[in-house]
């Protein structure tokens, strides 16, 4: 059984998906690895880390996918890449289907059987598989040290001879993974801590971690049975832009981090409302590539109004490349573990295994996802 492994192409991707302590435990499993020359340098795995494992290195992509029987990305491929995929053979990564449906019919017609990670579900037996929270947990702990490093001032209060400096006010919007990493990260840092969710459990966990929570003065809860936050009705975003406006006015530091799977992410915070805060405050939009919770966030640059910076920094996870590929690198292979016999040496995939059923987009030249073939889950 061949794995192979190539060299991330998308623009702002420095991870990758097997790295050298990864690739030891893949052998172990009775697989052969190889790798495209490159792969992993960007996150500091340089072929010869590789090669002292025992994994081969390929001069070219096409090289390391021929007769290759497990294709491991990172984020999704381009369409141009798949002619050099191998057919029929077993397919894991971040595939963003909801953005990529153009890709599905490609991965069917090469026969892939094609998994995509991030719709794992929110099940005890999945946490280990769990890619989004992995990568979150580290986009939210980057995103704070972003904010400290444009801001002009420090984060925590200094008491000197000059005077007293107040600590940062710093507000995350969305408390979920990488929500509540940011909490942690600020409050390390020394800022007082805010927190907004629409989810009422989110509450304790605020709390928990030393900040505020803030919520809108309704009944209406945003907690969903998948365990992601839902989308909410037309009156309670309509008080939570009143709260969010009224708030950030008193703030330094705005992190927001709300999504919505499958959807383009709601805007939380507008121009406007961006206007109203402090010269020298710092927004920074951890959605911006599912459209941004911040109404003029760029993808990859920082946005100016009023003197109020916006950073649409993408993947910041990829920022630290070398400890998100590890994370990442092992949830791929606690997913492997569940899908090979390495008894058998073979795939077993279980199409009415819960976990299976969720992150399965094709499958014997079909798209089988009942999310992406408009039948009803």
């Amino acid at each position: 059984m061949k794995i192979a492994c190539i060299k991330e192409k998308k623009e702002y991707e420095n991870r990758v998906a097997i790295t050298p302590s990864g690739a030891e435990k893949l052998i172990q499993m009775g697989f052969d690895v190889e790798i495209e020359k490159g792969a992993g340098e960007s996150a500091s795995f340089p072929d010869a880390l590789y090669v002292d494992k025992g994994v081969k290195v390929a001069q070219t992509a096409k090289a390391a996918l021929d007769g290759a029987n497990l294709v491991l990305t990172v984020a999704s491929p381009e369409k141009e890449e798949l002619k050099n995929f191998p057919k029929d053979a077993v397919f894991i990564g971040v595939l963003s289907p909801y953005t990529q449906k153009d890709l599905l019919e490609e991965y069917a017609n090469l026969g892939l059987s094609a998994f995509s990670l991030e719709l794992l579900p929110r099940i005890t037996r999945a946490q280990s598989m769990d890619v989004l929270s992995s990568q979150s947990n580290l986009a939210g702990y980057r995103a704070v040290l972003e904010t400290a490093f444009e801001f002009s001032r420090g984060f925590p209060m200094m008491m000197t001879a000059a005077g007293t400096i107040p600590p940062a006010k710093v507000l995350i919007l969305g408390a979920g993974v990488a929500g509540l990493q940011a909490i942690a990260t600020a409050k390390r840092l020394g800022a007082v801590v805010s927190a907004f969710d629409v989810r009422v459990a989110a509450k304790e966990q605020v709390e928990s971690l030393g900040a505020t929570f803030i919520a809108v003065p309704l009944e209406e809860a945003g907690d969903s049975s998948s365990g992601y936050a839902k989308e909410m009705s037309e009156d309670y975003k309509r008080k939570q832009s009143e709260l969010i406006a009224e708030t950030i006015k008193k703030m330094d530091i705005v992190i927001t981090t709300a999504l919505i799977p499958g959807k383009q992410a709601p805007i939380l915070i507008t121009k406007e409302m961006a206007a109203f805060m402090k010269p020298g405050s710092i927004i920074l939009d951890l959605a911006v590539e599912m459209g941004g919770n911040v109404q003029g966030s760029e993808i990859g640059k920082t946005v100016n109004i009023n003197g109020v910076k916006i950073i649409g920094k993408p993947n910041l996870p990829s920022s630290i490349a070398q400890d998100a590929s590890t994370l990442y690198g092992k949830n791929l292979i606690t997913f492997l573990a569940s899908i090979y016999d390495k008894e058998a040496q073979k795939f077993k995939i279980d199409l009415q295994d819960e976990i299976i059923k969720a992150t399965l987009l094709t499958h014997e030249g079909k798209i089988i996802h009942p999310n992406f073939t408009g039948e009803k889950a």
